[in-house]
């Protein structure tokens, strides 16, 4: 049943924060989600300042049958937070990030951008495992893993959260630590947005130079293989404190890349050290001696900020997008060749294929001690992403994705996937990336702080026992 108008005005009046309605200047924008394609239209968004707000936002939407969306920065692929509707709450505004430099933490609202949290720690020569995309939104990726170019040195961003303020489905709100609700604290490393709203992440921060090294290595499609592979065995010799990633991509139309491979699908190798420039070249040697050698190279020092800039074009904030991805034990041979097969089949130049090692301090937590859903003896995350610039192309860069995952999901171990990289809603697949063991663990938390589902707009736990609606 719609809300009323009254409803909304009585809410209005109350609500210390800001309360838009379609029509209203603003709505287009605070409705508005990193991808293109989600195009959905709230009864309501609220812009809540505090966790007070927040709070009553929750009550709000329950008193009137709302389902609720939950918007921090916007990026997930599936449009998780805005709804058809319903109650949106926006926690853009709630970005303030306090960084202590002396105890090395770091604390930060739930609207906070990886942009803005890097931009306040490096300030210190500090960072924690931060996203590929500057405009991701930390509360998201941190809730749901983290993988960035810092996870060989300091495992995933959830293995650095300390601890967490948290508005309740009941509109309580709660502190979350190893002290404090520790099987709350648990859930939220790796559970998703599934046990309430978190307001304030308190970071363990690492110290990592302002200045790093970026070596990138490209491969046309016509030498990807020998590339690849040669990409897997290096990575394997590599030290846990260098970052390192393989992509399927387009050569970007820079001033580094020769204009005969401007625009041109292939494959890259990028490491990035926090050494001198001598180590740098030193560690990367070997690639200057293979054969074939790659079509081009930059080798280059670059501004941690900046790195955490550099994939922002392949990702521009309303491409139309869509992507599925799988855990792999081992980049084989046989992926290798499924990999240089499917790649030259896109369509967008947009569309990237980045694969992610996990290795170093990822591997050194055990399994049980977050809700990460994979296992940490996990060699890769491939992703293949399909990024648009018109809604023409996105229905045949779908079908590109989904033939690519089929031919490989036969390389990998089994079905599940990094949750963050999950667009399509798949309650099998959720329950196999956490393994029935950590699944049942999370089912009963999801009891024990939301029996009701509230918040089900994510890669979804249900309660161990789902509760019946609550009266009224």
């Amino acid at each position: 049943m719609p809300v009323s108008e009254d409803a909304i005005s009585a809410f209005r009046a109350s609500f210390g924060g800001q309360v838009i309605i379609p029509g209203h200047p603003g709505y287009d924008e605070a409705r508005s989600v990193w991808n293109g394609d989600i195009d959905r239209r709230p009864a309501a968004i609220v812009r809540p300042g505090t966790p007070a707000q927040v709070a009553d936002a929750i009550t709000f939407a329950r008193a009137e049958g709302l389902e609720l969306a939950v918007r921090g920065g916007g990026h997930s692929y599936a449009g998780h937070g805005v709804n058809d509707g319903g109650l949106m709450i926006n926690l853009g505004t709630m970005n303030t990030v306090n960084v202590d430099p002396e105890t090395r933490r770091a604390r930060c609202g739930p609207g906070t951008t990886w942009e803005q949290l890097d931009g306040a720690t490096q300030q210190y020569g500090l960072a924690v495992t931060g996203g590929f995309i500057s405009h991701t939104g930390v509360a998201g990726l941190t809730l749901g893993g983290g993988i960035g170019w810092l996870t060989g040195r300091a495992g995933l961003t959830c293995d650095s959260l300390v601890s967490a303020e948290v508005v309740t489905a009941e509109g309580r709100i709660v502190s979350a630590s190893a002290q404090s609700n520790p099987d709350l604290f648990w859930a939220l490393r790796g559970g998703g947005g599934n046990f309430g709203i978190v307001t304030t992440f308190e970071f363990a921060l690492h110290q990592v130079p302002p200045m790093a090294n970026v070596a990138i290595f490209f491969w046309s499609t016509e030498h990807g293989r020998d590339g690849l592979r040669f990409s897997r065995d290096l990575g394997a010799t590599l030290p846990d404190d260098m970052g390192y990633l393989i992509a399927g991509l387009s050569a970007p139309p820079a001033p580094f890349v020769p204009p005969e491979y401007q625009g041109q699908p292939g494959f890259a190798l990028i490491v990035v050290n926090w050494g001198s420039a001598e180590d740098h070249e030193k560690a990367l040697e070997a690639v200057q001696q293979m054969a074939p050698a790659p079509q081009w190279q930059l080798i280059t020092p670059i501004p941690y900020v900046q790195l955490q800039h550099m994939f922002d074009d392949a990702a521009p904030w309303g491409a139309y997008s869509y992507e599925k991805a799988l855990y792999l034990d081992d980049l084989s041979d046989e992926a290798i060749d499924v990999l240089v097969e499917h790649l030259p089949r896109r369509a967008s130049p947009l569309s990237f294929v980045p694969i992610f090692p996990l290795t170093g301090a990822f591997s050194r937590v055990a399994d049980g001690d977050t809700a990460f859903g994979g296992s940490r003896q996990g060699k890769w995350v491939l992703n293949i992403s399909a990024s648009c610039p018109t809604p023409e192309l996105l229905p045949q860069e779908r079908e590109w994705v989904r033939t690519f995952w089929t031919a490989m999901r036969a390389k990998a171990p089994g079905s599940g996937t990094y949750v963050n990289f999950l667009a399509d809603a798949d309650e099998d697949r959720i329950r196999a990336s956490y393994g029935a063991q950590k699944y049942d663990r999370l089912a009963q938390v999801k009891a024990d702080w939301d029996p009701y589902n509230v918040f089900h707009r994510n890669a979804n736990i249900r309660p161990a026992q789902l509760a019946p609606p609550a009266a009224g």
